[in-house]
Order: structure tokens, then C-alpha cells, then sequence
């Protein structure tokens, strides 16, 4: 490394998806790298939008495959500090929702490295967002729980019981392979017909968007990809999505038929 360089760090939000969803500091972050350490479902435009001559380096995490541990992220993460100067590490949403940055923060202080951090757009309210879907809609729901569907030892979170037994918009991220059952704990305190939408690759041209009932739920687990990750939205506010009009509007016109 230079020694005009200094090790520092600088955690950056992505965004849900989309290239240009990252927020103008975070690009200018990005910009400013000696190296650049990305995660999984980071866009390549945006990667590409960056000059080649700054070193990119995957260290994603995807179920299923092979992909470097937590403690192996942090080490790489202090290794190319020392090595280049300045990392940037791009993580998608935004860095502190489920994205163990506290952790990478510990651990890349703990050598005296300097950390900043640049919020993103997290995707637990822009990807619902993108389907027309509130998280919070005056008289329908006046809060919302964003949940991880599992805990690290694999069991659900006490927190899905929890907003299931109340009235909030629940949004849950990395649920899709437990769908069903996520929906079979949910609909021991809603009512079946409580709407629900399951939606993948947010913001991006090929997003998609399931919608239905709870009650529903194992025909709808066939529409999806439960292999790719995705986000589940359960609520009444799910009704704003406009699948829900364009039923409605069938049925007005085919009951004037």
C-alpha cells in the first residue's frame, strides 16, 4: 500500500436492485475506492458504471453455494484495508437491515481502521414500493414489522408469531424456500382471506409479482421460484396492488354481461 494511502472503510447501501436506485453519495463512494468488496445480487451495470481500474472483489453470501463465512468477510475486509487503502464495501439495501454490518464494523475497528457508513434505499419498503404496494396506508395499517423469516439456528423468529397476532403490515425477507410454512404460523392468528404478495428481483426489469390469500398460499408457492430470493408482504395493504382492481374490475364487468 501507498504511504499516502490510509486503511479506511466505508460500508455502502446499494439500493433493492436497480443500478441507479444507489444514493449519490454512495456513488461517489464507489468512486473514491482503491478496492471494491461487493455482495451477492449487486447489479453489474452498476459495477460496470465503475472504472475499471478499481480492483472488484466478490464476497457474497448465497444459500446453497459455495460462498466465503461472515468471519472470512471481515478478515478480507481488514486484509485489502491494509493492502489498498480505501474499501468500499457494497452491501444490497441498505448495510443495517439483516446486513451483519455492525459486525463488520466490530471487527474492522478493532484494528483501528477507520468505518463510515452510506445508508441505501432498503428493499423491505422500495420493492413493495415498486408494485404499488404501501407498507403503511391511513386506516388500513398504521405500522409494519420487517422480519427475517428465520433465526441463525434455523427455527422461526418469535417476532413472526408476534406480528402475525397483530395488525401491521408484515414484511418478511429471506422467506421464499419457508413459504408455506410462514404462511401456516401466519394463519393461526389472520384470517385466510388476509392478502399476501410475494415478489422477486425488485426494481429490475424482470421483476415479477404473485398476489393472493393466505388461504391460497399452496397455489401460489407454484407461480414462484421459492430458489430465488424474494420478499413476502402480508397485510390488507397488499389489496393497493393493482392485480387486486384489475379482479375487480372483471367481475363488475362480467356480472353487466
Amino acid at each position: 500500500m501507498s504511504a499516502l494511502k490510509k486503511s479506511k472503510v466505508t460500508l455502502v447501501g446499494a439500493g433493492p436492485g436497480s443500478s441507479d436506485l444507489i444514493t449519490r453519495r454512495g456513488f461517489k463512494a464507489l468512486q473514491s475506492a482503491d478496492v471494491i468488496l461487493y455482495d451477492a445480487l449487486i447489479s453489474s451495470e452498476l459495477l460496470n458504471e465503475i472504472s475499471h481500474t478499481i480492483p472488484k472483489i466478490y464476497v457474497g453470501k448465497r444459500s446453497g453455494e459455495h460462498s466465503l463465512t461472515q468471519d472470512e468477510i471481515n478478515k478480507v475486509i481488514v486484509e485489502k484495508a491494509f493492502e489498498y487503502g480505501h474499501v468500499v464495501r457494497l452491501k444490497g439495501g441498505d448495510p443495517f437491515v439483516f446486513g451483519r454490518a455492525s459486525e463488520e464494523i466490530e471487527f474492522v475497528e478493532s484494528f483501528g481502521i477507520p468505518v463510515s457508513v452510506v445508508p441505501g434505499i432498503s428493499s423491505a419498503i422500495a420493492v413493495p414500493e415498486s408494485q404499488g404496494i404501501p407498507v403503511t396506508k391511513r386506516g388500513v395499517s398504521s405500522s409494519f414489522w420487517v422480519m427475517t423469516a428465520t433465526k441463525k439456528d434455523g427455527t422461526f423468529s418469535e417476532d413472526l408469531v408476534l406480528a402475525s397476532k397483530s395488525s401491521a403490515t408484515m414484511v418478511i425477507l429471506m422467506g421464499m424456500r419457508k413459504f408455506i410454512d410462514i404462511t401456516k404460523v401466519i394463519s393461526k392468528y389472520r384470517k385466510g382471506y388476509t392478502p399476501v404478495a410475494l415478489i422477486q428481483n425488485g426494481t429490475l426489469s424482470n421483476e415479477s409479482c404473485v398476489v393472493g390469500s393466505l388461504s391460497e398460499a399452496d397455489d401460489i408457492v407454484h407461480k414462484i421460484n421459492i430458489q430465488q430470493p424474494g420478499i413476502i408482504v402480508v397485510g390488507d395493504v397488499v389489496l393497493e396492488h393493482p392485480s387486486f382492481f384489475e379482479e375487480e374490475l372483471q367481475r363488475v364487468l362480467h356480472s353487466h354481461i
